[in-house]
């Protein structure tokens, strides 16, 4: 196993800002100080002018996501590498109830993953449907490492259960440790709206927008936390865009209640707008994007501990999918969303982010003074690590944790772009806009895996994170 000494690097986590030498000794930080003593075998970094943050950990991936008559173009690997690029390196994903019983389901999602995972990764669980024994089965998820699941309100005759069914969904979760995770949608009326907006013959991009109206998701966000409440359950809402969500959650939280929420990049720095461009179906995802008003809101809820966690909602698809792109050196091609090109209810929902993410929100965020070098390693690691069982395995800066450790340049300057972002797709949100820091080392489990542009990773290096039962609200 490797031996490291970083010296003279800025350590950067959650609550402090300090100079300091890390030892690495195999797999985890075996100590932290300043002028440690070198072991004879150590390999010496000097990570002078650099800053030193805990590997990132973006908690709502979707990979190899079959939708839409197509899936989602990063796999295990391909999405995993991408996060390792821009300084992600834990990832959890989630699991589709394809099959009645929930043990099948993991089996199965393992199996998808096979050997190709490049950073340490987990599993979220989707409650889709409440066969005869699902209650009973839900417990049994943590024995496999799983203490998340998911339901939606959105998505009707597909992914959604009804307010009973969540709630009893809800109570067993509660009582055994999971966390509950919401997509905040009104199923109802999102259908309707979409059967007007089609007789009607509205069919671009921007419809997908006009036909989920925020006040849909408003009202799902305090539905959700009631149903919470009175199963005495805590809640985690994904994907949050709108301003009246914030200020739902910030009231259900001023009460004392255990519900948490996350935003995503788009959301901060993309309006409805973008879907009105000729390449609108570039910026479809759901919830859809919103206003710069909801973006205000959505700041505000980051700085001031509302809004407690930064994910990216990774789910990519290819532009132009009749057209191939390399990757790694092989020409790829995935139907994407010119699939919808006649009809915006077939373009397949979903954007690339788990690489951008750091990236963009260091130079917009932390480069803006919209947040503290601080509070953006407690968005983006240390929170999230805690909401969902990994800390202080993962997430911070501590004697025993994994050595996931970003070196990250604060002066760096570069113009960003798909060339940089490493997702296989073939574009990217955030083209052409310069950045001032970025990560240049990235060390997964006291492993080099990333060296500048190099790839010094592979296939197969990242595992399956056991993930302890929720603790309390952050």
């Amino acid at each position: 196993m490797m031996t490291w000494i970083i010296r003279n690097g800025t350590l950067i986590t959650a609550a402090e800002t300090f100079s300091a030498d890390i030892l690495i000794e195999g797999e985890t930080i075996a100590a932290i100080g300043k002028h440690l003593p070198a072991p004879e075998n150590a390999r010496l970094m000097d990570a002078s002018g650099l800053y030193i943050l805990p590997g990132g950990v973006d908690v709502h991936c979707h990979f190899d996501l079959p939708m839409f008559g197509t899936v989602s173009s990063d796999d295990h690997y391909t999405g995993h590498k991408a996060a390792a690029f821009g300084g992600t390196t834990t990832v959890i994903d989630f699991i589709s109830q394809d099959d009645p019983s929930l043990p099948a389901c993991v089996e199965a999602w393992h199996n998808r993953v096979g050997g190709k995972a490049a950073v340490d990764y987990g599993f979220h669980m989707n409650i889709t449907h409440l066969y005869e024994h699902t209650l009973e089965e839900l417990p049994d998820l943590l024995n496999a490492g799983i203490s998340s699941i998911k339901v939606f309100t959105a998505y009707n005759n597909r992914l959604r259960l009804s307010d009973g069914e969540i709630f009893r969904v809800m109570r067993v979760a509660g009582r055994h440790g999971l966390l509950t995770l919401l997509h905040a949608e009104n199923g109802d009326v999102i259908d309707t709206l979409t059967a007007d907006a089609l007789a009607s013959g509205h069919t671009s991009p921007i419809w997908h927008a006009r036909t989920r109206p925020a006040w849909g998701a408003v009202e799902a966000v305090l539905r959700g936390a009631a149903l919470a409440a009175q199963a005495e359950a805590p809640l985690y809402v994904v994907h949050m865009n709108a301003a009246g969500e914030v200020d739902q959650l910030a009231y259900v939280r001023e009460r004392g209640l255990p519900i948490m929420g996350e935003t995503c990049p788009q959301y901060l720095f993309f309006t409805e707008d973008a879907l009105t461009r000729p390449d609108g179906a570039k910026w479809v995802c759901s919830p859809p994007l919103r206003t710069a008003s909801d973006q205000q809101r959505l700041w505000e809820g980051l700085k001031d501990g509302t809004l407690q966690v930064v994910a990216t909602d990774h789910c990519p698809f290819f532009y132009n999918g009749t057209r191939p792109i390399l990757y790694e050196g092989q020409p790829v091609s995935i139907p994407g969303k010119e699939l919808g090109q006649d009809d915006f209810t077939r373009i397949p929902n979903g954007l690339p982010g788990v690489g951008d993410r750091l990236p963009i929100l260091w130079t917009y965020g932390v480069g803006s003074g919209r947040l503290t070098p601080n509070q953006f390693v407690a968005l983006t690691a240390t929170n999230p690590a805690r909401i969902f069982g990994l800390y202080p395995r993962k997430g911070t800066l501590l004697p025993g944790a994994d050595a996931d450790l970003v070196l990250w340049d604060p002066k760096k300057r570069l113009t960003y772009g798909v060339d940089h972002a490493h997702h296989r797709t073939d574009y990217n949100l955030y083209e052409g806009w310069e950045l001032t820091g970025y990560p240049v080392r990235v060390f997964l489990r006291g492993n080099l895996i990333v060296d500048e542009e190099k790839w010094l990773g592979k296939r197969g290096q990242g595992r399956f994170l056991h993930r302890n039962p929720f603790e309390g609200r952050v």
